[in-house]
């Protein structure tokens, strides 16, 4: 006997407070309130496949309201993908495929780390603009290779995040017409009902930002809601915003439609009064046949996978090139004869010997890199003659065509979690930039691409007090250290042109984690380097220059700075004092090193000073309570970089007595 729509809800309901009870913890109303608008979806329009959850034309689900993580789990587990029933007894639990909120990486299906509110429709805008981009590139006439869908769930809190203003004017700035949000329209949030603090015209809203939008859709008819979605479909130069009105905890009787179902276990007595309501006559985590068969989808998203093994065997045939450069980029590989384009890069800038700003020379990065990797796609938050984050061959994103630079606006947070949703699509490697001081702006996004793991570049520029003129607002003093403070970010501060184009590479070519690319906006001197030297870039720290016999002290350094290390350096030794100078532009790939090697760069023992135009107390990891650190733990002034770091002791004789006074 074949399962109704109902029942096939009622799975979601009842899995979802079983779990929720069985943890104590959870969020069982959210689930429970958009069940039928997930039938609607799941069973009716999204094209997937259990069985291979990374093929490449899939449609993209983002549950941007995290929180209601169980109906996501309820959702993989029922339609066929590897998420045992034993995964869903485990929810919350220690190291279980079902965590408190999505998480990345953990079950087969989760398209990205959502529940900070607010990003998950962020990535879900990236996923829609990387579909646009990979599609322009790609498709040809009669052969569409990439063509899928973006579908988002979010909620009230979602829509209060600022970030949704940011994510979703742009989105219909660039008409991502693949791009369809399904708004839960529960009126509720943890403190209770949101009139009294989210009065919003969210139809209005949207409308004004160029979506189309779908009003007033009854959330518990499946037939309503599967006719906005095919009307949503139908719509190709506009996101669309489907506003289901629905019930949280629906079928809960006396919990329904309050707060009370948001952010805790129904408790046993309303789980079993739920269960009477809805007729669902089942014992905990138990499924009846004809529920799992009418949600399987294992069949139907075999064929949705073998149609397109037939197209994109026939784009094979025609367009060989294109298809292997396709597998390539939806593998994450780096191009044939990556090593040696960049071996001649850094030899190439290393043999010019210029002193410039490191913005600058992370522009010649780009320049020197992008030819090789036509997977980049740059962008700025409006800061690009400032960022320099363009290059030559760049072509802006617009409305109606693709391109690989993309003019965020001013939306930092937004302009990270986009990029971030890019780098979960796969096919491109997105880079973005904005003023170091504002990455506080983008912290939260930053953070999750270190939880997720991606591989995306985050460009900062005027990346001290050395910006100069624009006074202690702009002038970035804490933010290097506390970025280097976040798990699996890796934080590089080069100081030449040379380190710059290394820290380019390295973050390329590093697959499990995002990096932070810090730049000044002043000139740096050109450093010398042996070839030992230049291979220890890539290690994150390395002895730039060290003297003759054993060094009385060592000095720590990175970015602007180093060329204050190597002034001391030169006076020091005129005094018959040697000391070794170490460039660290990547504190965490140096401690990612052997120890051995470590030991050779910083022997224990060794009397070290820090310099570094920031917050000093990073470093004291380094040096130890007995080294010294010329550092800044203020706020800066308004006046030309020159003359601030003098006026804060970031000079060549303030080095010296730091070094005389640890030795």
């Amino acid at each position: 006997m074949k399962a109704t729509s109902k029942e096939l809800a009622n799975a979601i309901r009842a899995l979802s407070m079983d779990a929720v009870q069985a943890a104590n913890s959870g969020h069982p109303g959210m689930p429970m309130g958009m069940a039928e608008i997930a039938v609607a979806l799941w069973t009716r329009h999204l094209r997937h496949h259990p069985a291979n959850p990374k093929w490449a034309d899939r449609d993209r689900f983002v549950l941007s309201n995290g929180h209601g993580s169980m109906l996501l789990y309820s959702l993989l587990h029922l339609t066929g993908y590897a998420l045992p029933m034993d995964e869903l007894r485990r929810f919350r639990q220690l190291h279980s495929m079902t965590p408190g909120h999505p998480e990345y990486g953990c079950a087969p299906g989760v398209e990205t780390t959502t529940g900070p509110l607010g990003q998950g429709i962020g990535n879900a805008v990236g996923m829609a603009l990387a579909e646009k981009l990979l599609a322009a590139e790609f498709n040809r006439p009669g052969l569409p290779i990439v063509d899928h869908h973006t579908y988002a769930f979010l909620g009230d809190g979602c829509l209060m995040e600022g970030i949704s203003h940011e994510v979703c004017s742009l989105a219909g700035t660039l008409r991502l017409g693949k791009l369809i949000a399904l708004y839960d329209d529960n009126g509720i949030s943890i403190d209770g009902k949101v009139q009294g603090w989210f009065t919003d015209d969210t139809p209005k809203r949207f409308e004004a930002y160029g979506w189309h939008v779908i009003p007033a859709v009854d959330g518990h008819d499946v037939g309503a809601v599967d006719r906005a979605i095919r009307a949503a479909k139908s719509v190709a130069d506009r996101p669309s915003l489907i506003c289901c009105k629905t019930v949280i905890g629906k079928g809960a009787p006396n919990k329904a439609g309050s707060h009370d179902s948001h952010g805790s276990a129904l408790g046993e007595k309303e789980v079993a009064a739920t269960r009477e309501a809805i007729g669902w006559n089942h014992p905990p985590f138990e499924v009846p046949q004809s529920v799992y068969v009418g949600w399987d989808a294992r069949a139907r998203g075999a064929g949705f996978e073998r149609e397109w093994n037939e197209r994109f065997g026939a784009y094979e045939k025609q367009h060989p090139q294109l298809a292997r450069e396709f597998r390539r980029r939806m593998a994450g590989e780096l191009p044939a004869g990556w090593k040696a384009h960049c071996d001649a890069l850094i030899s190439k800038v290393d043999a010019k010997a210029e002193t410039i700003a490191t913005r600058k020379a992370s522009q010649n990065a780009i320049e020197g890199l992008a030819p090789a990797l036509p997977e980049f796609v740059g962008g700025s938050a409006d800061l690009t003659w400032s960022n320099l984050t363009m290059w030559s061959a760049a072509k802006q994103v617009s409305a109606v065509d693709g391109g690989n630079y993309v003019s965020y606006g001013v939306r930092e947070f937004g302009m990270a979690a986009i990029a971030n949703g890019m780098a979960l699509h796969g096919g491109l490697i997105p880079f973005c930039g904005t003023f170091l001081t504002f990455s506080d702006y983008a912290r939260s996004a930053l953070r999750m691409a270190a939880l997720m793991k991606l591989r995306n570049l985050f460009v900062f520029t005027h990346d001290s007090i050395g910006l100069g003129e624009d006074g202690p607002t702009h002038q970035a003093v804490e933010q290097v250290s506390s970025l280097r403070l976040i798990p699996n970010l890796d934080v590089w501060r080069p100081c030449d042109a040379v380190e710059s184009a290394q820290a380019w590479i390295a973050a390329v070519e590093r697959r499990d984690g995002p990096a932070a690319l810090v730049f000044t906006r002043q000139n740096l001197q050109f450093q010398k380097r042996d070839a030992q030297a230049l291979a220890g870039i890539a290690r994150g720290g390395y002895v730039l220059a060290d003297c003759e016999g054993k060094p009385q002290a060592l000095i720590l350094a990175t970015g602007s700075e180093v060329q204050l290390a190597m002034g001391a350096q030169a006076r020091l030794a005129q005094e018959g004092v040697r000391v070794r100078v170490v460039s660290m532009p990547s504190t965490s790939v140096f401690d990612r090193q052997d120890a051995a090697y470590r030991e050779t760069v910083l022997p224990r023992g060794m009397p070290r000073v820090a310099v570094e135009a920031g917050v000093s107390d990073y470093w004291r990891k380094y040096v130890g309570l007995e080294g010294a650190v010329i550092g800044i733990d203020r706020y800066g002034e308004s006046a030309p970089g020159p003359e601030l770091f003098k006026y804060f002791g970031f000079t060549v004789d303030k080095v010296v007595a730091a070094v005389k006074s640890v030795i």
